[in-house]
C-alpha cells in the first residue's frame, strides 16, 4: 500500500538531525571522564584538620601563657566588688607598666606570703595616702569609692605615707578585712603580674 512507504513524522527529524550531523563530520564521540582518584582524598583531609587543630591549641595555649589566664579568688579582700570564690580573667601585658593608674584592679605577688593577691591601685610612687575617718585621700584631695561600704569601717586611719619610687599602694575594697599596702606596704612594680578584665568598678 502506498501508506506504507512514508516516513513516520515522529521519527523525521530524528533521522533528519543523524544524516545532518553525517554530512557535516560532526558527529560527537561520547567522552570518558577518567574517575578521580579517591584513595588520597580523605587522607588530605583528615591532616587538614588535624593541623587548624594543632595551630588552635597552639594558640590558645600561648594566650594563657602570655596574654589572659583564669584566676579564682580566694579571699574576700575584695568584696562586695569580686566576690571569694568568683573566677576572673588576667590579662598579663608584659613588662609595659604604663597601664598601671590609680583605681585600677591588679593582681600581684603579695610581700606577705608570696602568693597571688588581687587589690586596687590607690596610688603610685610620689604620691601620699591617707585615711581619715574611713575617707582615702591621695595628696589631701578626698577619692570617691561608690564601691566602698564606710558604714563598716567608720573611725578608720591611716597615714599619711608617701609611695616610693618602683612601687604602688594597694587596697582591698573590704577595707575592715583586708591584708594590703597598710600592713606590708607599698607593693614593687616588678610583682605586678597583671591587671583584671572582669570583676572591676
Amino acid at each position: 500500500m502506498a501508506s506504507s512507504a512514508l516516513t513516520s513524522p515522529r521519527t523525521l527529524p530524528a533521522r533528519l538531525r543523524a544524516a545532518v550531523l553525517q554530512l557535516a563530520g560532526r558527529r560527537r564521540r561520547p567522552r570518558h571522564r577518567l574517575p578521580r582518584s579517591k584513595a588520597h582524598v580523605p587522607g588530605q583531609r583528615r591532616s587538614r584538620l588535624l593541623a587548624r587543630a594543632l595551630v588552635a591549641a597552639l594558640a590558645i595555649v600561648a594566650l594563657r601563657l602570655w596574654f589572659v589566664e583564669p584566676f579564682t579568688v580566694s579571699s574576700d579582700s575584695m568584696e562586695p566588688t569580686i566576690r571569694e570564690g568568683a573566677v576572673v580573667l588576667l590579662f598579663k601585658p608584659g613588662a609595659d607598666v604604663g597601664w598601671i593608674q590609680n583605681g585600677v584592679v591588679v593582681a600581684f605577688t603579695s610581700p606577705a606570703d608570696g602568693n597571688t593577691a588581687i587589690k586596687r591601685v590607690i596610688a603610685r610612687e610620689g604620691q601620699t595616702v591617707a585615711i581619715r575617718d574611713s575617707e582615702l585621700y591621695v595628696d589631701d584631695v578626698a577619692v570617691p569609692e561608690p564601691f566602698i561600704d564606710h558604714s563598716r569601717i567608720d573611725a578608720t586611719y591611716f597615714g599619711p605615707e608617701k609611695v616610693p619610687a618602683g612601687s604602688v599602694f594597694v587596697l582591698g575594697d573590704n577595707r575592715g578585712v583586708s591584708i594590703d599596702s597598710r600592713d606590708y606596704g607599698a607593693v614593687p612594680l616588678t610583682a605586678i603580674q597583671g591587671t583584671l578584665l572582669t570583676g572591676q568598678k
